[in-house]
């Protein structure tokens, strides 16, 4: 009996080991289960937050295609369709959740300035950008503004150079803004004649330039085209080099800083302990000299409490790390941080105003030589003296389009006054090593054909052998049009004759100098100043 108890005991045990096992692996069955449902899902949103990083990606480039409006509506759409938790997943090479998702304001505020239909005289503001909605409308915005209210007879339009922007503004916010090649064309289209182009760039820097290459594409498709100084003005050989522009704008934002700080003056501000500092972008063109320049502005005008900082540390002197030694060994406490941009965008909110530890707020109080640390989010362009110092430059700008309109016209007007035919005129050089033939008394044969007018030039020897009409510097470019010479004989009072080299130059206008290249022999070129003058029918 015994012996079948214990049988039996071991039975049960075994039954009831079987059963719980049973039970364990149910339950096991059912968690995996739960955990792969988990993981899918999981997989599935990062799968849809990837779909749009890529497009946002895609349309991160400084390029227009014809596929780019329908790849950042696209985008937007796609964006549009994730759920809060798929968006926060959103990482890519350039994008990230505040592509879409950070609010900038409204963009209803602004104006794209791209309507058609708009005259003969055309002001065309062009930006760098920025997709800061509140900073566009009132920073470019009040720029643009403010020329309009100057010229309410002149259209105002808008480019921008950065397409990245353009794509951004495009895709979230629905705005269409051009591009400097698609404004330039619109105003071409539009009958567009005298074309002024105001740029809103701080200098002569590398926007500036490229801004400039640009243009040279469509000048010809205008009557008259003039272009604005940037904001700074001249850039000047080194960092002494300052002028009126970079003077009033030094006025400008020192004034609306210690104003937005609450300070009655610089000096009541300096007295407190207080230095501003003006962070610009920085470059690697040489016009980074303009920074350097701006911080000799502040010296001279006595503003003993202001720095002048780059983001990009160009000029090295302008670096964070530098400006907040400069800063800490003049003594001052308390520090300021405010964009020298005419935008308060990204720079001004992330780089200056960011919470990144490499954010010049976070660098300053990361020093911890300063008792407090604030940031001012404002751009230059919303500055009054600002505005009118643009639309002072648009003036001369508009100035200087007359007067080369008016000197074509008179140029127009002197050929006109020559009929066609053959004439003898003084032809005038600044140089004795550069001058027509004793044997021709300084005179030159001027044909005038169809208005057209040419004069025909014997030279002293043939060591000159080439002419350019222009700069030395333009005629050693490529595809410059030489003028060839020709042999002539010229005889003498004494009845020798020699064989020199002559040389067709094309005369614009009567009465005016003009430039003429010479090269020599030796293969250098010279800039020469000529004009025709006083001409006679030929006998």
């Amino acid at each position: 009996m015994k012996r079948k108890l214990v049988v039996l005991l071991t039975a049960a045990m075994v039954s009831g080991l079987v059963f719980a096992g049973c039970g364990s692996t149910e339950e096991t069955v059912s968690t995996d289960a739960s955990a792969e449902t988990e993981e899918t899902a999981e997989d599935a949103d990062q799968a849809a937050a990837d779909e749009v990083a890529a497009m946002i990606d895609a349309i991160y480039v400084q390029e227009w295609t014809e596929e780019t409006e329908e790849q950042c509506a696209a985008a937007k759409a796609a964006w549009d369709a994730l759920t809060d938790a798929q968006k926060e997943l959103v990482e890519g090479e350039n994008a990230d959740p505040d592509y879409f998702g950070r609010d900038t304001g409204d963009a209803s505020q602004d104006d794209p300035r791209n309507q058609d239909g708009i005259g003969e005289n055309e002001i065309l503001v062009v930006s760098f950008g920025t997709s800061y909605n509140d900073s566009r409308a009132t920073d470019i915005r009040g720029v643009e503004d403010a020329i309009e209210a100057a010229y309410p007879d002149w259209s105002v339009r808008r480019a921008f150079t950065s397409q990245i922007i353009i794509n951004h503004v495009l895709a979230r916010d629905g705005e269409s803004i051009d591009n400097v090649d698609q404004a330039l064309a619109r105003a071409v289209d539009n009958g567009v004649k005298n074309l002024v182009v105001q740029p809103t760039h701080l200098m002569h820097g590398a926007e500036y330039d490229e801004l400039m290459e640009t243009l040279a594409e469509y000048e010809d498709q205008f009557e008259s085209v003039s272009v604005a100084e940037p904001l700074l003005g001249e850039v000047g050989d080194d960092a002494t080099v300052i002028n009126e522009d970079k003077a009033a704008v030094a006025k400008a934002v020192t004034a609306a800083a210690v104003a937005d700080s609450g300070y009655d003056s610089l000096d009541a501000a300096a007295g407190d302990g207080v230095a501003y500092v003006f962070m610009g972008h920085g470059t690697s063109h040489t016009a980074k000299v303009s920074y350097s320049q701006m911080q000799t502005q502040m010296d001279k005008l006595g503003y003993d409490n202001v720095f002048i900082g780059t983001v990009e540390g160009e000029p090295e002197d302008t670096a964070c790390e530098a400006v907040i030694e400069a800063v800490e060994s003049a003594g001052y406490t308390k520090v300021v941080l405010r964009p020298l941009m005419v935008v308060a965008g990204d720079h001004a909110n992330n780089d200056m105003a960011g919470d990144d530890e490499d954010s010049w707020l976070s660098m300053f109080e990361a020093s911890g030589s300063f008792e407090s640390v604030d940031t001012q989010i404002a751009g230059l362009g919303r500055i009054d003296a600002v505005q009118e110092l643009y639309a002072a430059h648009t003036a001369a700008a508009i100035d200087a389009a007359g007067s080369s309109t008016a000197a074509e016209a008179q140029n127009e007007a002197d050929a006109s006054v020559l009929e066609d035919g053959v004439y003898i005129a003084d032809f005038t050089t600044d140089s004795s090593m550069f001058h027509v033939n004793e044997a021709y008394d300084g005179k030159g044969t001027l044909t005038v054909e169809n208005g057209e007018m040419v004069i025909h030039i014997s030279l002293v020897s043939q060591n000159i052998v080439n002419l350019y009409t222009g700069t030395a510097e333009d005629a050693q470019k490529d595809g410059a049009d030489l003028i060839e010479p020709t042999e002539d004989t010229v005889t003498y009072s004494d009845g020798t004759t020699e064989v020199v080299y002559g040389f067709d130059v094309p005369v614009a206008a009567l009465d005016e100098e003009f430039d003429l290249a010479i090269i020599g022999t030796k293969g250098t070129w010279y800039d020469h100043k000529v004009s025709v003058s006083n001409p006679e029918p030929a006998e």
